[in-house]
């Protein structure tokens, strides 16, 4: 396997892959394009078209060598707040249906984490599976301070302090505008 960023090629790939992916999960977005592709994928295509994208944040998992149409995994981290202070947010994470149980999540969260480190982020946010993501040094956070934009989600709201990560950064979170966009295109969709 090997982990890089995404490139223009790969875009109907990572598609695919969040398609697969979240397909029939219970927790998935519903669909709310003509494809009934779930809303995970429509929702990367909105965050890599919005000013929150951030290219060197979006990572594949490749199951070959990289260069042809093999992949397997993707993750982003994209522009977020939290107050008046930058922050990221982590998601859709995406592991086609075969691969997943082999490590790739792992490796991709690690690979985005690490990333997210060196560019001197100070807060990665997400909502998912504690079980899951505590792995990975994710806590509550709300127990750093951090308010969820929706307190519906709140038991699966999780921040992950880095190394510029300073106590003071405090406050409401704010999801980049695609989340919103994404829920009223859900709102407005047939049923």
């Amino acid at each position: 396997m090997l982990i890089r960023r995404e490139l223009p090629s790969d875009v109907a790939a990572v598609r695919a892959v969040t398609a697969a992916a979240f397909a029939g999960a219970p927790y998935s977005a519903p669909p709310v394009e003509p494809d009934g592709a779930p809303g995970e994928a429509t929702l990367v295509g909105l965050l890599r078209a919005d000013p929150c994208w951030i290219p060197e944040l979006a990572f594949v998992a490749c199951a070959g060598d990289g260069t042809g149409d093999d992949v397997v995994g993707h993750v982003v981290c994209t522009r977020a707040r939290v107050g008046d202070a930058p922050a990221l947010v982590l998601g859709p994470l995406s592991v086609h249906p075969e691969h997943q149980g082999s490590g790739v999540g792992s490796a991709l969260v690690h690979t985005v984490l690490g990333a997210a480190d060196a560019w001197g982020e100070p807060l990665v946010v997400l909502v998912g599976d504690p079980a899951y993501y505590s792995r990975f040094g994710f806590v509550p956070a709300p127990e750093l301070g951090v308010e969820p934009d929706d307190p519906a989600l709140a038991g699966f709201f999780q921040a992950r302090p880095l190394a510029a990560y300073e106590p003071s950064l405090r406050g409401p979170f704010a999801s980049p505008a695609p989340f919103a966009a994404l829920e009223a295109m859900a709102a407005d969709a047939p049923a």
